[in-house]
Order: structure tokens, then sequence, then C-alpha cells
């Protein structure tokens, strides 16, 4: 019998092979012997700042979908350009994410750096925070897994092609979802969080002013709403920070009521119309407008499967000193 069809020898090989995964492998106690108070470190700052500015559970969240979706949950959105690097924040699509995420991130990295120095993740922290703040929001609980490491490169060409533009149609923008491994339902789940947070106006203004030769706004919208629109964008040439909330009914709630807009003629972006329209994704739409628990259920699926994707683990990346560069720039 030779070496390599002993058995035993087999058996040990297997088990070798499987030890890296296995030890890298996220779980929900990852710190509870290196940082054990991270979790209550976390949930006290984000809820101070969302009672303090309302709108950092939406800039959290969409901070997270923009991260994760390029090159996996690594915090590398996080990271500012330097005069050898351009990073992902500075792509065009990156452009219009509010500030008011990276605040949240950066306030949790600096209290846990006086409490745990060099132990937690800048990865980590926003995943965390994430979840804290679509629970304090209204929305439902979801299980996150630590053990990220913070990516060890940030680039703006990553963030080419990566992401659905607000004037897409369904066939562009599922494709852009199934290649991260996500379904049509989990995609819908998934945009659901447009319940919460805002649009600029120069995102959906041209379904407002000389749509089309036959109608001036997009017949799409329902009437009052699209004028009530037309007045808040009206100037948005000369003040580009105009926005509208995605969700006018209750914007800063965490519900189903965005599926419910959808119904009404109340979609903001093309996107959101394209949604209630296609035969593909309209069904989604109809079962979380008349099903909000469905809906949580399915959405706290989506964001766990997101808010794992493509991690970084062991020597694959790094624990940031600062989340907004890597640890090499300043030794």
């Amino acid at each position: 019998m030779t070496l390599y069809n002993n058995p035993i020898t087999i058996f040990l090989f297997l088990s070798l092979s499987f030890l890296p995964s296995m030890q890298n492998k996220l779980t929900p106690d990852y710190y509870k012997k290196t940082c054990p108070n991270f979790l209550e470190t976390v949930r006290k700052i984000v809820k101070e700042k969302q009672h303090n500015t309302p709108s950092t559970a939406a800039a959290t969240l969409r901070l997270l979908f923009h991260d994760c979706m390029v090159g996996g949950c690594d915090a590398s959105i996080l990271v500012t350009s330097n005069a050898y690097n351009t990073a992902e924040r500075d792509h065009a699509v990156n452009l219009q994410l509010s500030g008011d995420g990276f605040d949240a991130v950066l306030r949790v990295k600096n209290v846990l750096e006086l409490e745990c120095p060099n132990v937690v993740s800048c990865a980590d922290i926003l995943a965390a925070a994430a979840s804290e703040l679509v629970a304090n929001s209204g929305g439902p609980t979801f299980t996150v897994q630590f053990g990220r490491k913070d990516s060890l490169e940030s680039k703006i060409s990553s963030s080419e092609n990566q992401f659905p533009l607000p004037n897409m149609t369904m066939s562009q923008v599922i494709p852009l979802f199934a290649k991260k491994g996500f379904s049509v339902q989990e995609m819908v789940a998934l945009i659901g969080a447009h319940t919460i947070g805002m649009s600029h106006c120069d995102q959906f203004v041209h379904r407002l002013f000389r749509f089309s030769k036959t109608s001036e706004t997009d017949p799409a919208y329902n009437p009052e709403y699209a004028a009530g629109l037309r007045k808040l964008c009206e100037n948005y040439t000369k003040d580009p920070t105009m926005a509208a909330y995605n969700d006018v009914i209750t914007p800063v709630k965490f519900d189903n009521m965005y599926f419910k807009n959808l119904r009404r003629g109340l979609g903001l972006l093309a996107t959101d119309t394209a949604l209630f329209t296609d035969p593909r994704t309209k069904p989604f739409v109809e079962k979380y407008a008349d099903d909000e628990a469905k809906f949580f259920q399915d959405f706290a699926l989506a964001i766990e499967k997101l808010s794992a994707l493509d991690v970084k683990t062991g020597k694959d990346g790094e624990v940031r000193n600062r989340c907004d560069a890597f640890n090499a720039l300043y030794g």
C-alpha cells in the first residue's frame, strides 16, 4: 500500500486541507475574549449618532452595500485617496454616499482603539453598525458574524460597472446582483432598504422635466408627487445637495411602506418604478407590500448573506489602525 492510498494519510490530508477555512470562519463570538464590550460599544455610539442625525441609519446601510458589492465586505470603501492611489470612494458612483455613515464607523473605531487596540476591524464595525441601525429604525434584527479583515487595497477602477444606476432597466440590474450570487427575490428584498434614506435630484430629475415629446413628466409618477418633486428640484443645478426621501410616507422608519408606495406611483427612481412593472420582480414587490413580516424575514436573510460576501480573513487582510488608511501608510 502506498503512502497516498493509506486511509489514515488521506484523512489527515483532508483534515489539514480544511483547517485554514475552519480557522478563518466568521463567528458571532469572534471578539468574546479579545474585545468583550465590542457590540455594546457599537450599540451605544450608533444609537446616539442616529438620535442626533436620523439619516445615519440609511447612510450606514448604503455604505455597507457599496463596500460589499466591490471585492467583498472589507472596508475598502472607507479608504481615502492619497498622492499614490485613487481609492474606491472617489468613483462617481460613491461620491454621493453620505458622510454620516463614514462618521458612524470612525466614531466607533476611535473608541474601540482605546478599549481594544488593534483588535476590531473596520469591516466588522461597519457590519455591526448597519445591523444595529436597521433595528433602531424599526427594522428586523439579523445575525452578524465577525472575523472580517480589512482590505489591503482600494482602487477607483474596482467600482466600475458594479452597481445599479437609477435609470437602468431590470434586465440590467438583475445580472449585477446575480453575479454576486443573489436571486431575484433576494435582490428585491435588499432594494427594500430604500424604505429609508434619500436620493439627490440629479438621480431622478430626468423623469421630471422634458421627459418625452408627449409628457413633461414621467406618467408613471403620481401627478401630485411629480408636482412636488418638480418644485423641490427646480434649482438642483444651482444646489446639487437637493434631495428627496426614497419613501415619502415614512422616510426614517424601516418598514414595508416603500413597496406600498410603488403601487401608488410614488417610486422615486426609475429603477424603483421598474421593480413594480417588471414581471420578474413585481410578484415580490406585491408580496412584501402585503406582508411586512415576510419582507423583514427575507431582508434579514439577504443582508446576512451580503454582509458575509467575499470576506477576507487571516493573512488576506489586516486590522487597520485607522479606517481611512492602510497600516503600511502610517507604519
